[in-house]
């Protein structure tokens, strides 16, 4: 199968730069609620105005979710959710918007590591945020990954010590997520009071974008992080906008809304 056409990280990124504004990029997981809603919520993002999509692949030990994002994975699993199905929405978007995959590092080995990097590929993909993958163990997932033409997104946190974000950074492919907050995924009140630091040092030690997720749940907050950082990554809020809608249609019109307000604040 021949590869699909692929739009750049970098280049989406570039694009907000020259617009002067943060790239805003919105996470969705696969399958949730059902193939047909999770798919037209994906051509919902890119039509809104997002930047890239976060598409996460439901897993049955999703480590880093909180209990909004968790609930959507077992719930998409239960609607029959696959990789395979996950990549079918890829492949609706992703000749027109960046598609990072979240997937746990368990799903790439059972697969195996190069028959995972060509899926990926084939289904437009433009990178991979693997949670669970240690630095040291990124090696063969890595190069399978930039095989394809694919990058491999760390993470940093602010428990990261300052020695070892600085080699992550130093190394990383498409951009860097820095976690805002410690703990899971999930919608919080107030940002960290340390968060503009940890960008800023984020930010010189890496040769590509820093990107902010976990936590940011209104148009506000986006605006706030994305006045320092290069991207802002919103998921739990939603995903439990996709969870509260009464149907597909509401799903789109309510992420629609939502982005629309959040792609508005950024750019003021």
């Amino acid at each position: 199968m021949p590869e699909a056409t692929r739009t750049s990280i970098e280049a989406a990124f570039a694009a907000a730069r020259a617009e002067g504004r943060a790239a805003l990029m919105p996470y969705l997981m696969g399958g949730f609620p059902g193939q047909e809603t999770a798919t037209a919520v994906a051509r919902a993002y890119a039509d809104a105005g997002a930047d890239l999509i976060e598409l996460g692949v439901p897993f049955s030990d999703p480590l880093a979710d909180g209990p909004t994002i968790h609930a959507a994975d077992t719930a998409a699993l239960s609607a029959g959710a696959t990789l395979e199905s996950v990549l079918e929405t890829c492949a609706a978007v992703g000749d027109r918007i960046p598609v990072a995959l979240m997937v746990y590092a368990n799903m790439i080995l059972v697969r195996g590591v190069e028959p995972f990097a060509a899926m990926a590929a084939d289904a437009g993909a433009a990178g991979l945020i693997v949670p669970d993958l240690p630095l040291e163990e990124q090696g063969a997932i890595a190069e399978a990954l930039e095989g394809r033409g694919l990058a491999l997104i760390p993470l940093v946190a602010p428990t990261t010590p300052p020695e070892r974000r600085a080699e992550i950074c130093a190394g990383a492919r498409g951009f860097v997520y820095l976690v805002s907050t410690v703990g899971v995924t999930g919608e919080r009140a107030q940002l960290a009071a340390e968060l503009t630091e940890l960008i800023a040092a984020a930010e010189a030690e890496s040769s590509v974008p820093v990107a902010v997720g976990f936590g940011i749940s209104t148009p506000e907050q986006a605006a706030t992080v994305g006045r320092v950082a290069d991207g802002v990554i919103i998921g739990t809020r939603l995903v439990r906008t996709v969870a509260d809608a009464v149907d597909r249609d509401a799903a789109v019109a309510a992420v629609t809304e939502f982005l629309g307000e959040t792609r508005a604040a950024l750019a003021r």
